[in-house]
């Protein structure tokens, strides 16, 4: 039995078009309806054949909905639950995909008071954004972190972890607090490094453009890939998790001295403990299978 017969996605950018592609791969019985704040990417969808209906106001794509996903920036979580208040059916589940999940809880019990609220946050994505760069694989194999809430409805919980799981998702169910701070170390921290890193490059007046894409096939290459996310998600990520990123950037910045004392000083055995303790956890995520063992990242040469 499907855990939903009728589901409404609203945000059709990469995630919001990679449901519906994964939806209509899985459960291809399943009525989708979606919405954009974008007149563009409703048209994009249309063409794309993406749903079967795309409405013009997001009230319009909830009025008969059993599961509404929120695809949007986590700042604007809010506003646009406060669209579909009127229109939402009292037994609709309201659920999400937002990369920090206390404020997306709060805003969304805000605007949707007796609403049924379960935040997830499916761990996929690319640097890539827009409906058409959707791909109905994306969550295959990937993490979906459900977080609901403390007095929520576990067997509301339960359907939307069983939704993900058909997608193709490995499910786990954290504390919205929990996962703020996991999400802060393993994805937020490594995105502000990132942008900081390429942000640092440019400014160099010694460095030239040309040269830093020139040379850019090491380790920087990596960098400019993550540093490439859509700049509203993040802005809003590091925003609405800022406790949790700045714990977590403290740490870090400690680490970094400690590191920054070992080379001034010549501090070999140091480094090399760091380096192979470093060297384990990739060897781990390789072996759970989050990322590819193949030489080079997997990458194509020619």
């Amino acid at each position: 039995m499907l855990p939903f017969a009728r589901v409404t996605i609203i945000g059709l950018g990469l995630i919001g078009s990679s449901i519906a592609r994964a939806v209509r791969e899985t459960m291809p019985t399943v009525r989708l309806t979606g919405h954009d704040a974008s007149a563009e990417v409703r048209e994009i969808a249309r063409r794309l054949d993406l749903l079967d209906d795309v409405t013009d106001t997001a009230g319009a794509a909830v009025t008969d909905a059993e599961l509404v996903i929120l695809c949007v920036p986590v700042g604007a979580m809010g506003a646009v639950a406060a669209e579909i208040a009127a229109d939402l059916p009292a037994e609709a589940i309201v659920s999400d995909v937002g990369s920090s999940k206390e404020s997306v809880a709060k805003a969304l019990r805000e605007a949707l008071p007796g609403a049924i609220v379960v935040p997830a946050h499916p761990v996929a994505g690319t640097e890539q954004s827009g409906p058409e760069a959707g791909f109905a694989s994306l969550f295959h194999g990937r993490w979906c972190i459900v977080t609901p809430l403390a007095d929520g409805d576990a067997a509301a919980a339960a359907r939307v972890g069983e939704f993900w799981r058909r997608l193709g998702s490995n499910v786990e169910t954290m504390a919205p607090d929990h996962h703020d701070r996991v999400l802060a170390i393993t994805s937020h921290l490594p995105h502000l490094i990132a942008y900081t890193i390429v942000g640092t490059a440019n400014d160099l007046a010694e460095v030239t453009e040309s040269e830093v894409i020139k040379f850019s096939a090491g380790g920087f290459r990596d960098f400019t890939r993550i540093a490439a996310s859509d700049p509203t998600m993040w802005r809003d990520v590091f925003l609405t998790n800022k406790e949790a990123v700045l714990e977590m950037l403290q740490r870090f910045s400690e680490d970094l001295s400690q590191l920054q004392r070992a080379i001034r000083w010549g501090d070999g055995d140091t480094l090399f403990e760091h380096f192979t303790q470093t060297r384990a956890i990739r060897r781990s995520i390789v072996d759970q299978g989050q990322d590819d063992a193949a030489a080079d990242f997997g990458r194509k040469h020619d």
